[in-house]
């Protein structure tokens, strides 16, 4: 066996090695920082203006109850990323307005919660989302209870549903549930994330000049740059984090058999038609009668909050009184043109 004296390589070779010996403490010493609050050792608890999770954090709620004694159902929503609570307002007030009491909260590291911007292990989102919905329908016993999520929401109800049964939930409302996981990016694109995660994972970033419209409503876009708690720098370990919770929803989509709602955008341009579809996909076979699938051909990500989110909201509520009968808009309708078109991710 030979043995390698690094004196003796010549002066080239060894530069070549200290300069990667470097490098890699470089990398070491600048890994994504995920946020570690602590053990679990408080129990979850609802106050009147926040949730008290298992590790101690304080994350705001907002509620919007209906003005009748006993609601039809209630939706516990789930925000997207760098977004917060507010997200649900306007489609809050028209459920109330059909006799379905909302909540929203903001999940930790956004809106008014602590650690703003930071980013914790996905476990944690699960964890809290499935103790909030757990002490909403301790709140609310024998009212059929819902757990809405948007994007980041959506995977986050998603991979929670798919890792455990939560019996006191009776379904699930995806909204353009992010699921574009590195295995649908392109190579470059995931490893120019891994690099940057890697040696720059605090530097912020903005969306500016990537010419992507999330929604057509562009007073409510603007609104959201005006906003103090939207956040608009984002981290790159963040990011990284969420490519990680989105690379687990991808993942779940096979074991998912929850009964539930998915809502998708023709226009998306955050979360492509490929991954999408991918997901759908992956649907377990012997449950796709669970799943009813709604496609509005011409709404973008933000579809909640798109100029005719009206519509769809008015399917969410059809479903919560019958998931089994068609969908008002007939979104339900396209849904099998959409799976089988031939379009690029």
């Amino acid at each position: 066996m030979r043995v390698h004296n690094l004196h003796a390589t010549p002066k080239r070779a060894r530069r070549s090695i200290l300069f990667s010996v470097l490098a890699l403490l470089v990398l070491v010493g600048c890994a994504p920082q995920l946020v570690n609050p602590g053990p679990l050792r408080w129990t979850p608890e609802l106050h009147p203006t926040h949730f008290t999770t298992r590790d101690g954090l304080s994350l705001p709620y907002r509620s919007w109850p209906t003005t009748t004694e006993n609601p039809k159902a209630i939706i516990v929503a789930l925000h997207g990323f760098n977004d917060y609570s507010a997200f649900f307002d306007e489609p809050a007030m028209f459920m109330q307005s059909h006799g379905i009491t909302s909540y929203a909260y903001d999940q930790r590291g956004f809106g008014g919660a602590g650690f703003r911007g930071r980013w914790f292990e996905t476990a944690r989102y699960r964890m809290d989302a499935r103790d909030f919905t757990r002490l909403i329908a301790a709140r609310h016993p024998g009212v059929p209870i819902y757990i809405l999520g948007e994007s980041m929401g959506g995977a986050v109800a998603m991979t929670m549903l798919s890792e455990q049964d939560a019996p006191w939930l009776t379904g699930a409302i995806l909204s353009a549930p992010a699921v574009w996981g590195r295995e649908s990016m392109p190579w470059a694109q995931s490893a120019l994330l891994w690099l940057s995660a890697h040696t720059m994972p605090s530097v912020p970033l903005s969306g500016r000049g990537l010419k992507i419209q999330p929604s057509d409503n562009i007073k409510m876009l603007i609104a959201l740059g005006r906003d103090p708690l939207i956040i608009k720098g984002t981290r790159v370990d963040a990011i990284n984090g969420l490519v990680d919770l989105m690379d687990e929803a991808l993942a779940a989509s096979r074991t998912f058999r929850a009964r539930s709602l998915i809502l998708y955008g023709g226009r998306d341009e955050i979360v492509k038609a490929g991954p999408t579809r991918m997901m759908f996909d992956r649907l377990p076979e012997d449950a796709k009668g669970n799943h009813q699938i709604a496609i509005y051909p011409k709404a973008y990500h933000m579809l909640l909050r798109d100029l005719e989110a009206e519509t769809v909201w008015a399917d969410i509520i059809a479903w919560t009184e019958n998931p089994d009968t068609r969908l008002p808009s007939g979104a339900d309708k396209r849904a099998q043109e959409f799976l089988s078109a031939n379009q690029k991710n």
